[in-house]
């Protein structure tokens, strides 16, 4: 290879953690001569496939990123006053800088592990806060994906509450007319499997009786119309029903809040407050609801507690309602959120501060209202008696206002009965106020007579009524009033990243999680305003560039998966599983073999499956592993001719969720498609696949993959995410469509879901090319089995393939130490944070465990501090066990430990500070701190609080 062909496969080196010397290191410890014979003992040579990817050869990052330049130039960046769910927003540079281009925000975890995750958590309290005040309801999640998929998650709560049993009495839902058309696309995709009647009407018009247990408002509505909802919302309460409220906060700095008006739960889309539309995504969704759907409500719950010395201390709340522990009683199948999003828009209204909000909100309205009055001088009318930001124009020639706004490089929202409507947003300025005037006068052949001038536009008269004109206070904590200056911004946002441990401080080797490297050529282009800019809903022809970029990640997925269709909708694992098991669904429905609703679920699964098996309305039955891990052939043979008649589907995780390639795949899928079966397969281990062998060869019929796992997109502590799937020929035509495309059955708000995030996997997969991707692959099996090899001599290993290799991932047993000396997994989990590491997965799949995944990235050095860090806590555990260490007052129990408690004059511990502190060489050369000791669970259940609490609470004891 010459220096310029080098060139082109810089990256390989970039992305995969171990060099050629680290590589020969390695080997021996695995005991092979090679990685190719590693790769021979662990991937069955049934499944391998035999040639390469049909993917481009590997590029550099600097030509990827020219090349990819020409790509955007072909979006056209219009300004948009479409409306419809999605704005133009400014994000503030601080935080477009210090969040959404910052790893130390971008590729952190989930906060399950709270002592090294309370920057994030108190943003997201920020978000849960700020949602409630203006919202006017006291309890919110800390994110959900979308505003369509959270009314959905709406709909579903509400008609479970109500309808406790299996009887249902009270199946419809009344949906009125102007919801949003991709929000009622949404709802009618999640409705019938469960169970749920969509009745439509108009909410003025509606006649309610016993059989509703609900209805959806839009507030502003689909037209741009503010109306008042509180007869309605009455009526629908005088049924037994209750009222869902889709609604824009920034909106609700002027109007009364939900919660005033008397809604049950209010939810919609966080997008306007500093993040960019990227041609659908991702956004961050909102849902608050009443105290007393608290334990019924969908998504991650951030609450106050305290730590183990008693001071304030964050942590993921009531965690016992997730589908992680529900499964199959589970109602939402909720894995993930959109965190960094979320924290993004909280940052915002802790930046613009209540009165700033207000100001960007009476901007907008006294614009909307100037262009109104300008436009009628005209003789154009609208028909929004009161409004926020948008006007609805009747009788005039649609098309050729379309046209002629074109030639303006401006965008309207054209409706189906030729009114127009006309959206402002924070981006608008006088100028492009005076745009809009501009084209009606082309239009119309008039002169409106004057122009709009910034000194002459004031916040005086408002087609707001009164009675809905807001008057309570919003944002009143302090946080929310402190931090407006841009230093004051920027220190705020690195005190709380120092608080968290990210992939920026060490490996975070996270089982079934797969936190690779997000390299910075990959995330640049997210952050270009030609594909941030561009709105989900513009015409086709302004969208080349993405149109570009979707057809060809279409095509690599397809390769690599060894399928032929592909949908890039779902955003989110969990929604590629829902996804997934409906093309299944509507399948056997077009077979008229309705009747197959059972699915088969291996009990070692993710609990994300069976919850979204019984959201498709699939029914759950299980089938047991054997004592080596593996799927019980006998058992899953059985029960599948027991069900032949009514078998669905099998659920499978390939490798299994105890980090085996199991032998037998081709033989469990052939006895599915035996007894009238398909076989979906969980995405979720792909990393331990790609270039190596497929879903397809196995005998899948659809997978959906996580593209925040194995393609690169980070996880940005809960979110955003990407699950596509893809399927063959015969559920092809089953894929999700969307009403913006003219098709039906959506499962996200967006057609292409978090559009704007495909571009990292895009990149990862053209900057490492087809035998980068496969290198990537082999890597990830070379690193788990490199750390196996190196800590099964000191702890008992659970589950490896028949040649004693383990594929990507593999199980630590810890129960022994329990019933030795009583030392769990959560204390393994926590004295691994004082050696500077995030603990593996914990009790997944199996309890009293931990599951690592090292990935590709990391090189050997990383890999050996944590294996050193590992056998350092065996020792201190043996310690534990010769009566060298006490029970109960050792390093373990103590961990983790803070600064303060170990630079506080009073030690009264068995043990040295050093031995608590820096129990190994290498931590007192980049020592990571937890801010809290060990978070009190169980004291955040019992004392609820999801909201920013008074100041003093902070004061530490």
């Amino acid at each position: 290879m010459n220096l310029f062909e080098q060139q082109s496969t810089e990256f390989q080196g970039r992305h995969i953690g171990p060099n050629e010397a680290d590589t020969q290191a390695m080997l021996p410890t695995i005991g092979v001569a090679s990685l190719d014979e590693l790769i021979s003992k662990t991937v069955p040579a049934s499944i391998r496939i035999k040639n390469e990817l049909n993917v481009p050869a590997a590029v550099s990052e600097f030509e990827y990123l020219a090349e990819l330049k020409k790509v955007a130039a072909k979006n056209k960046v219009y300004k948009n006053f479409i409306g419809q769910g999605y704005y133009g927003t400014i994000t503030p540079s601080v935080i477009l800088r210090n969040i959404f281009e910052n790893p130390g925000w971008y590729t952190q975890y989930t906060p399950y592990q709270a002592e090294i995750s309370q920057g994030r958590l108190e943003s997201l309290l920020n978000f849960q806060t700020m949602v409630t005040d203006l919202t006017g309801l006291p309890i919110a999640n800390a994110s959900l994906l979308d505003e369509a998929t959270s009314a959905a998650e709406a709909m579903a709560m509400i008609f479970h509450h109500i309808n406790k049993t299996d009887v249902i009495s009270k199946p419809k839902l009344f949906v009125d007319n102007h919801v949003f058309p991709q929000t009622k696309d949404v709802l009618l995709t999640r409705a019938e499997p469960i169970g749920v009647q969509l009745v439509y009407g108009d909410y003025k018009t509606a006649e309610l009786d016993e059989t509703y247990f609900g209805a959806i408002v839009q507030y502003p509505n689909d037209n741009g119309s503010v109306e008042d909802h509180r007869a309605f919302i009455n009526k629908v309460h005088a049924v037994d029903g209750l009222v869902i409220m889709a609604t824009d906060l920034l909106a609700l700095t002027l109007l009364t809040s939900p919660g005033e008006l008397g809604a049950d739960v209010a939810v919609g889309s966080a997008q306007r407050f500093g993040v960019p539309m990227g041609f659908g995504g991702p956004h961050a969704a909102f849902f608050a609801t009443k105290d007393d759907f608290k334990r019924g409500m969908p998504g991650r719950l951030i609450g106050v507690s305290i730590d183990a010395q008693g001071n304030r201390a964050l942590r993921m709340a009531l965690q016992t309602r997730e589908q992680h522990i529900k499964r199959e009683k589970a109602t939402s199948n909720i894995c993930t959120a959109q965190a960094l999003l979320a924290n993004m828009a909280a940052m915002y209204a802790v930046y613009h501060g209540p009165q700033g909000l207000k100001n960007i909100a009476t901007r907008i309205h006294v614009l909307a209202q100037a262009v109104a009055e300008s436009l009628a001088k005209l003789g154009i009318t609208q028909s929004n008696g009161a409004y926020f930001d948008t006007l609805k124009i009747k009788d005039v020639d649609a098309a050729a206002l379309k046209t002629m706004a074109e030639k303006y490089h401006s965008n309207f929202r054209y409706f189906e009965d030729g009114t127009v409507g006309i959206t402002i947003d924070e981006t608008t300025s006088v100028e492009d106020a005076n745009t809009i005037i501009r084209i009606f006068e082309a239009l119309t052949e008039k002169n409106a007579g004057h122009q709009l001038e910034a000194g002459k536009l004031e916040p005086t008269a408002t087609t707001i009524p009164g009675a809905l004109k807001r008057t309570s206070a919003f944002l009143t904590h302090p946080v929310f009033n402190t931090h407006h200056s841009e230093s004051q911004m920027m220190r705020y946002l690195k005190q709380l990243e120092n608080k968290d441990l990210s992939l920026n401080t060490s490996m975070i080797s996270l089982g079934s999680c797969t936190m690779k490297l997000n390299a910075a050529s990959e995330m640049i282009p997210v952050s270009w305003p030609e594909f941030g800019g561009i709105h989900p809903f513009v015409p086709a022809n302004q969208t080349e560039g993405y149109q570009h970029i979707i057809d060809e990640l279409n095509r690599f997925l397809c390769e690599i998966t060894g399928f032929t269709a592909c949908s890039l909708q779902p955003n989110s694992g969990a929604q590629g599983e829902y996804a997934g098991l409906l093309t299944i669904r509507d399948y056997h429905a077009a077979r008229k073999e309705e009747r197959r609703n059972v699915v088969l679920i291996p009990i070692s699964a993710h609990g994300t499956n069976p919850a979204s098996a019984v959201m498709v309305g699939f029914k759950v039955v299980i089938v047991k592993c054997d004592e080596a891990g593996n799927i019980d052939v006998a058992d899953l043979k059985a029960k599948a001719e027991q069900y032949k008649d009514t078998l669905g589907a099998l659920m499978v995780t390939y490798p299994s969720t105890h980090g085996v390639f199991e032998e037998t795949i081709k033989d469990i899928c052939r006895i599915i498609h035996d007894n009238g079966g398909l076989v979906y397969m969980d995405g979720a281990n792909m990393n331990a696949q790609v270039g190596l062998t497929n879903p397809g060869m196995i005998g899948a019929d659809v997978c959906h993959l996580n593209l925040h796992k194995t393609f690169s997109i980070p996880h940005g502590g809960g979110g955003p995410g990407m699950g596509p799937i893809c399927v063959n020929d015969k559920l092809a035509p089953y894929l999700p469509g969307h009403v913006s495309l003219a098709g039906k059955g959506a499962v996200s708000a967006a057609p292409y879901g978090s559009a704007s995030i495909l571009l990292i996997s895009y990149g990862y997969i053209k900057m490492l090319g087809a035998t980068g991707i496969r290198q990537a692959t082999e890597f990830a099996i070379m690193n788990a089995n490199y750390m196996k090899a190196r800590l099964e001599k000191y702890y008992k290993i659970l589950y490896t393939g028949s040649n004693g290799t383990c594929a990507h991932e593999f199980i630590v047993d810890l129960r022994p130490f329990k019933q030795s000396v009583g030392i769990e997994a959560e204390d393994v989990a926590k004295r691994l944070i004082d050696y500077g590491f995030h603990a593996p997965t914990m009790s997944f799949p199996v309890p009293g465990t931990i599951m690592i995944e090292p990935t590709e990235s990391e090189d050997k050095p990383e890999l050996d501090r944590f294996c050193d860090a590992l056998i350092s806590i065996y020792e201190e555990i043996k310690a534990i066990e010769n009566g060298k260490s006490d029970k109960t007052d050792n390093p373990l129990k103590n961990a983790p430990h803070t600064q303060a408690v170990v630079c506080a004059d009073d030690w009264k511990h068995a043990y040295t500070r050093q031995e608590a502190a820096f129990p190994l060489y290498y931590v007192t050369l980049n020592k990571f701190w937890p801010s809290v000791a060990r978070v009190n669970n169980t004291h955040g259940d019992r004392n609820l609080i999801c909201t920013c609490e008074p100041t003093s609470s902070y004061a530490e004891n």
